[in-house]
């Protein structure tokens, strides 16, 4: 999950916030103009990863023009199935491919940016029926993807999300439901669900996401794309970091080299920052690490049989390749995670309903906001004093105690989700509050663990059920030790490679 509530100028909000959309705005609500077909599989040159497109437009084997109209083609096709993106600019993306587009490693690649960060010129919805209603757009984009901007991409549009990114499947009253490309009965995962989606189905070969409680990480293994969170405080950041530090932006792709490759633009380089650069990581490395693997979950649950299976297969899988694979337990206490972890993640929501409500002078509603967000909004108001900072020093100290753990281990193996992808509407936006949290917290029993503590953990496409659904396996390591973990994902996609799977 993954949660914006606290971005630029959002406490600024008045009872302006509930004017009409205007009509220049109302793009993310209109439905595409879809050309209908039965084959969506993409073009050979969309199958190709975003470096390799990259390299077609600076070699001048094709232009940028002819790589955007590829990619809105396949928007167009794919689209009105999954509803993965949610606000296009098209026209502005193709006459960008002509004027020029900065020069990068990712030069005229296109992308997708999800709609909980500002971007120049467009609607930030956050998923949310509220601020559809508002008829402003942003002022200047998000320091983070300005950054990636920077590098070459040229941008189409915005993915879907769930409201506020709270929610772990990307359904919500505002913006419908992104489906999922392997099984369009099922989720695509959340937050980023629509940025996972919008990679599954080649409509781009990397998206923007962010990660709040496992929001890159979910979608990634619910689509069969790779997704890595980094640590805590690696990438360029506006001065503010929601949700006390937990939500991390970061990128969907459909190679290791891709996310090593947007990392390396994206991580800080400033003299404060926390880790030495990175760069970009490009290879394997032929050290043998000594691999720790659990499958309970935090709460203590076992996940579903075909999970533990994948599991089971992606252990052997590093044992074969020399890697030592031992078993272990995690040294949380689950209930007071648990608190903890509700406490930081009501923070943003329950100060903007708190705000909202005393300027205009009512209480918020289901009209204003769903469920899920409501329901969060009065865990916040009820909250002893203090108890939000508490919770965010319960993990820090955790996060010294998993630090002692990868002093033992270099990386951890666990599952990403308990179960398969849910079916729309089980983890919908329509389901009492108080209902969805808890299913919510069983589904992402494993990921939010490394949003509190900050270490860096990714999900990689190892696996898919006799039924054709992927389940991703989730590795975490140390702070700042995001090298390690890129390091054996390449070694995994060479030993199991999942560039070819394709949902038809």
């Amino acid at each position: 999950m993954s949660n914006h509530i606290n971005r630029r100028d959002l406490l600024k909000m008045s009872t302006a916030a509930m004017a009409s959309v205007s009509a220049s705005s109302a793009t993310a609500l209109t439905a595409l103009t879809i050309e209908t077909t039965q084959n969506t599989v993409p073009s050979e040159l969309l199958k190709k990863d975003a470096l390799e497109q990259a390299r077609l437009v600076n070699s001048g084997e094709i232009s940028a023009k002819e790589l955007a109209q590829a990619s809105i083609d396949q928007i167009r096709r794919t689209n009105h199935k999954l509803n993965a993106v949610v606000a296009e600019q098209f026209d502005e993306a193709i006459s960008a491919s002509v004027v020029g587009l900065p020069t990068g490693v990712f030069s005229g690649v296109p992308y997708l940016i999800k709609d909980l960060a500002d971007y120049k010129g467009m609607k930030t919805s956050q998923g949310s029926r509220f601020f559809m209603r508002r008829s402003d757009v942003s002022a200047s984009s998000d320091v983070f993807v300005e950054r990636a901007i920077q590098s070459g991409f040229n941008v189409l549009g915005k993915t879907n999300t769930p409201e506020f990114g709270l929610s772990p499947t990307t359904e919500s009253l505002a913006l419908g439901p992104s489906y999922n490309p392997w099984d369009l009965r099922r989720s695509s995962g959340g937050s980023s669900g629509g940025a996972a989606a919008a990679v599954a189905s080649g409509m781009v070969a990397i998206a923007q996401g962010s990660d709040g409680g496992g929001s890159i990480r979910i979608p990634a293994s619910c689509c069969g794309i790779f997704g890595l969170k980094p640590s805590r405080y690696r990438n360029v950041w506006s001065g503010h970091l929601a949700v006390r530090g937990f939500d991390i932006k970061g990128h969907l792709s459909r190679s290791v080299r891709d996310t090593a490759a947007a990392l390396a633009v994206t991580e800080r380089q400033d003299g404060s920052a926390p880790y030495a650069k990175l760069g970009y990581v490009a290879t394997p490395n032929n050290r043998r690490l000594k691999i720790g693997v659990h499958t309970q979950g935090l709460s203590g649950a076992m996940p579903e049989t075909e999970v533990a299976h994948a599991i089971s297969a992606t252990a052997d899988l590093c044992e074969s390749l020399g890697h030592k694979v031992e078993k272990v337990s995690l040294p949380v206490d689950y209930d007071v995670y648990r608190e903890a972890f509700l406490a930081v993640m009501s923070e943003g929501v329950g100060q903007l309903l708190n705000h909202l409500e005393n300027s205009m002078q009512r209480k918020m509603s289901a009209l204003d906001f769903e469920p899920l967000s409501l329901y969060l909004g009065r865990y916040f108001s009820r909250l002893e004093t203090g108890a939000v900072d508490k919770a965010a020093h319960f993990f820090k100290q955790l996060a010294l105690s998993m630090e002692s753990m990868f002093d033992c281990f270099d990386v951890i193996l666990s599952p990403v989700l308990s179960r398969i992808p849910p079916t729309i509407g089980e983890l919908g936006p329509t389901v009492p509050g108080d209902t969805l949290i808890e299913s919510a917290l069983s589904y992402i029993d494993y990921t939010p663990l490394y949003n509190g503590t900050g270490q860096p953990s990714m999900s990689v496409p190892l696996y898919w059920t006799e039924d054709g659904l992927p389940i991703g396996s989730q590795f975490s390591a140390g702070l700042g030790q995001e090298k390690t973990l890129l390091e054996l994902a390449y070694e995994l996609e060479q030993a199991r490679p999942w560039a070819n799977r394709w949902p038809t």
